[in-house]
Parts: structure tokens; sequence; C-alpha cells
């Protein structure tokens, strides 16, 4: 990934709502969510969440597909580890210890969910 996606990608997610609607789906991997569930849910206009997922969608986050009249958005949790993995490659410069926390932080995040 070079670093002009990441830019576009972080820009992307640096809206509120678009921010909001991204984590929703994660939320509800692997089936993902219908565009007006997710305007319902995060209580936005429609159209306004129609312009929203698309820009999400050009910067990678988010896939649609079709199921009858809706489109059904998900998470691109792909393009999401790309991601992570751009931010994280340089990390510790040879010394692993340094960024087990950080490491831990992403194995423990399905048993932070479970708390909840």
């Amino acid at each position: 990934m070079e670093i002009k996606n990441v830019t576009a990608s972080f820009s992307a997610l640096s809206q509120e709502t678009r921010l909001e609607a991204f984590r929703l789906l994660v939320r509800h991997e692997p089936e993902g969510l219908p565009a007006g569930e997710i305007a319902r849910q995060l209580a936005v206009p429609h159209n306004t969440m129609s312009t929203h997922l698309s820009v999400l969608a050009r910067a990678g986050w988010v896939n649609s597909h079709r199921q009858s009249r809706s489109i059904i958005y998900r998470a691109n949790l792909e393009h999401m580890q790309q991601t992570l993995s751009f931010l994280i490659r340089d990390c510790c410069a040879g010394h692993p210890e340094v960024c087990e926390p950080l490491f831990t932080a992403f194995t423990d995040c399905s048993l932070d969910t479970e708390k909840e």
C-alpha cells in the first residue's frame, strides 16, 4: 500500500458519520447491513448516508452488493488489515518487545467485545 492510498483512506474516515458507519459495519460482519438500516441506526438522512457510503467505497473501506431492492454494505476487512499493516510495518526497528503491547491489543480485541 502506498502512502497516497493510506492518506486517502484516512481522509475518508476523518469524518464522524463515516467513521461511525464503518465501525457499525465492522460490528455486523459478515452479514453487512442495507444502506437504509445504516442510515436509520446512525440517524442520518438516506441521501446523506448514500454520499458517505460512496466516499467509504471509493477509499476502499466498504464493499456493496445488490440484494433484491436493497444495497448491502460490508466492511472491507482486508483493506483495514492492509492499512494497519502499513502503519506497523516499521514498528520496533528490530526490537519486537517494543511493539508487543500493540499486537496484544489486536489479539485481545475479541475478548474485549465479549466483556461489553
